[in-house]
């Protein structure tokens, strides 16, 4: 009997051992999953931030705010008795290839003379620590969108030279993000204005897609914006342009804003989006052609009559495209298209986030099982005659996307209106980091 109590307590010590083994190797393993919310204080009083959510979906805080960064108040400015961390004007936002140092634009920065692009240390997600502002508004302006380079830094669009006009130019930051060079040397000076961009350089290819000239945008009337429409083709070695496609009808031109490279497409196919009018187009970089692949005007209604489509992004796979489509912030929809027929993409899903809603950047979830949308696109009330005044519902919506069917996830309920400790304030740029 003894000898069995004996065997039994041997047994239950080696069955102990060896949870507590498979929990420490579990907890080794564990990774958390943080979402980052570049956000600017409605009010221009406090000073732009990331806020940085629990996005782990068992967590008791998901969805919630852990704390805000906000940029430091020793950054330079031209304004007095102000500071360089109060009115950039969030924008977009990018993650190095190593995943540790996070890059948000200031895409009204050039207004108050400041620096345009802020970059932060996220070796730990959770605990975010300023790096540096770069670019000062001398050559480049309106700091747009981020890719990041394998070697470390990235490739940043500015739409404007230095008075916001044509030419743009794309800037280039090392690992130590610093700024390399703006590219091209020589560019075309009267339509260049990248805002998308995006690169394979296994396949030494750039690309950029060429939206609106912003200082029209700012001091003109409304109606007379200067839209573009172009998915320019650089060689990347080289930094060189080396072939423009037109998009769209010449005449209307499109607002090409938003151009991904399709994932593991053997043609090196693209898509481009046309804000002004209303569509999605198919870019081959090889032949030089753009090709109308779904219009999106078909969703209009009385009371939002225009449909814009904004970002979008694409699965690893290379088989989904989730894009958001506002209408001038009077009505807002996510749209998920199966894009295998690359020519003929169809709709799966369309989810609507309701009236006043404007939803403008998008991300897929690490597990591409939601995508994350930000509720805001841009107001311009940081100069005098600023025309877009295109607002949003200023929530972050997570949706499923289970079955190809978009699908609000109710546990997830953050709102920059409400759970901003210094006040509301309207948030842009997302990216979400796992570690």
């Amino acid at each position: 009997m003894n000898k069995g109590r004996h065997f039994m307590s041997k047994s239950l010590l080696a069955a102990l051992f060896g949870a507590a083994s498979c929990l420490s190797a579990a907890q080794a393993n564990a990774t958390q999953d943080t979402l980052f919310v570049w956000a600017g204080d409605a009010a221009h009083r406090a000073p732009d931030f990331f806020a940085v959510v629990d996005f782990d979906r068992p967590s008791p805080t998901y969805g919630k705010v852990l704390k805000t960064v906000p940029l430091p108040s020793s950054l330079p400015t031209a304004i007095p008795l102000s500071t360089g961390a109060i009115g950039n004007e969030p924008h977009h936002v990018g993650v190095s290839a190593d995943g540790k140092t996070l890059a948000g634009g200031g895409l009204l920065s050039i207004l108050r003379v400041q620096n345009q692009n802020f970059f932060f240390d996220i070796t730990t997600p959770r605990s975010p620590k300023f790096l540096k502002a770069n670019t000062l508004p001398v050559t480049a302006s309106i700091a747009d969108e981020y890719v990041p380079l394998a070697r470390g830094g990235f490739f940043t669009t500015f739409m404007g030279g230095a008075a916001g006009a044509a030419p743009g130019r794309v800037v280039e930051y090392d690992g130590a993000y610093n700024e390399v060079g703006q590219w091209p040397l020589v560019p075309p000076l009267d339509d260049f204005n990248p805002h998308g961009i995006a690169i394979d350089e296994a396949h030494n290819l750039l690309l950029t897609s060429d939206f609106v000239c912003p200082l029209h945008t700012l001091n003109l009337p409304v109606g007379s914006t200067e839209f573009r429409g172009a998915v320019r083709v650089w060689d990347l070695a080289h930094r060189t342009i080396t072939k423009t496609i037109k998009v769209g009808d010449p005449a209307v031109p499109a607002g090409t804003i938003n151009v991904e490279l399709i994932p593991g497409d053997p043609q090196l196919r693209a898509y481009v989006t046309g804000v002004n009018d209303g569509r999605l187009y198919l870019v081959d970089p090889g032949a030089g052609t753009a090709q109308l692949a779904i219009d999106f005007n078909y969703l209009a209604t009385a009371d939002a009559p225009q449909p814009w489509p904004h970002l979008f992004k694409i699965n690893r796979a290379g088989t989904r495209l989730a894009l958001t489509l506002n209408f001038r912030g009077k009505d807002g929809k996510v749209v998920l298209l199966d894009i295998e027929d690359r020519a003929h993409p169809s709709v799966l899903s369309v989810a609507n986030l309701g009236k006043n809603s404007g939803p403008h950047y998008i991300t897929y979830s690490p597990d591409e099982d939601s995508v994350v949308v930000a509720d805001y696109f841009l107001v311009q009330d940081l100069f005098p005659t600023g025309v877009v005044q295109v607002d949003g519902d200023r929530k972050i919506h997570v949706l499923k996307t289970a079955g190809d069917v978009l699908s609000e996830d109710t546990a997830f309920n953050l709102d920059f209106n409400r759970d901003i400790k210094t006040g509301p304030a309207r948030p842009h740029g997302i990216a979400i980091v796992r570690r």
